[in-house]
């Protein structure tokens, strides 16, 4: 009777193949919308955006430097913050430049002093470029932030900013675990609608700034946090695909550095390594601590030898510019 069974079902084996084969490509729906990713059910297309339109696209991160607007926030005391430098005028104009070079889809700013500030720049200095979305959670009493401009729509925005994250193993003089909340907000996921098939979450980052055991300790707060929440964003999706852009203020092979790239899913790897590109100082390059990381789900859409640390304009510009030099990346969002 078995035999009987297996004789009338095995028919079904190579059509079982057949439909597993036309599942596995790198672009479809199984692979980047599982779970409880849902493009269209909770959803819509802004009208401004066609998602036909965009194969490719090209990430930028680009830590520019104390770019401040010349309007007193009265919640923020900070010299720097009431007084931008002589020179900003100048800096907005080259830094348009460089943008127009560098046509990037979605450009994550670190040092920049708000969204609303860099919606007016757009619309002011670069409007042909096209961007639509503004988005940051800035901090309520300092002036640096992470924002991101983007010509395609967002779905969820994930902020860390009320989060309180330990330095890890320091105390305070009265021998109490350390732990701070104050530049958590310079840490964002979001998640980039590209098209009903494709969609993947972009971190934006600036971690804790400086050398020594204390500054170290507090960077590996963060990325514990950040790594805990990857984590359980992959739970759901294993396929899913993720990006982590920014300043990390870590270089290559360092122990936050490694933390941050993972031993269990997602595994995030660096397409510079062993490159020897640097991005700090823009007068004096000697290291990266800018980074673009794709997680190895992504890694198929990463377009060969796109990664690279930019100059869009002459080295004296990018000067004036920023200490930093922009990171530029470019994947592949269709199979068409």
């Amino acid at each position: 009777m078995m035999h009987t069974y297996l004789k009338k079902t095995a028919w079904l084996i190579p059509v079982v193949i057949l439909i597993l084969s036309s599942s596995c490509g790198r672009y479809t729906t199984q692979n980047n919308s599982t779970g409880n990713d849902h493009y269209s059910q909770a959803t819509a297309t802004p009208g401004w955006y066609n998602p036909e339109s965009m194969d490719t696209l090209t990430v930028v991160t680009w830590n520019i430097e104390h770019f401040v607007d010349e309007f007193d926030n009265p919640y923020i005391d900070n010299d720097r913050e009431n007084n931008p430098p002589e020179d900003i005028a100048e800096r907005r104009s080259l830094l348009a430049d460089a943008l127009r070079v560098l046509n990037a889809d979605i450009v994550v700013f670190q040092e920049l002093e708000s969204d609303s500030y860099l919606r007016q720049l757009a619309e002011n200095e670069f409007p042909e470029l096209g961007y639509e979305v503004f988005a940051a959670l800035e901090s309520a009493d300092w002036y640096m932030n992470v924002v991101m401009m983007s010509r395609i729509p967002l779905g969820i925005f994930h902020s860390y900013a009320h989060v309180n994250t330990p330095l890890t193993g320091q105390t305070d003089e009265e021998g109490h675990a350390e732990s701070q909340t104050f530049i958590n907000n310079r840490m964002w996921t979001a998640e980039i609608l590209v098209n009903p098939d494709y969609r993947f979450t972009l971190t934006g980052l600036h971690l804790k700034a400086g050398r020594g055991e204390r500054n170290e300790a507090w960077r590996i707060g963060q990325i514990d946090l950040l790594r805990e929440h990857f984590e359980s964003l992959v739970v759901s999706n294993q396929q899913k695909n993720m990006l982590v852009v920014g300043d990390l203020n870590t270089p290559p092979g360092s122990r936050e550095f490694n933390r941050l790239l993972g031993d269990e899913q997602p595994h995030f790897f660096d397409p510079l390594q062993g490159s020897g590109s640097f991005s700090h100082p823009s007068d004096s390059l000697f290291w990266r601590i800018d980074h673009i990381l794709p997680n190895r789900q992504m890694e198929p859409e990463l377009v060969p030898g796109s990664v690279k640390v930019a100059e869009p304009l002459d080295r004296e510009q990018m000067i004036r510019i920023s200490d930093h030099l922009p990171i530029v990346a470019r994947f592949v969002t269709t199979d068409k």
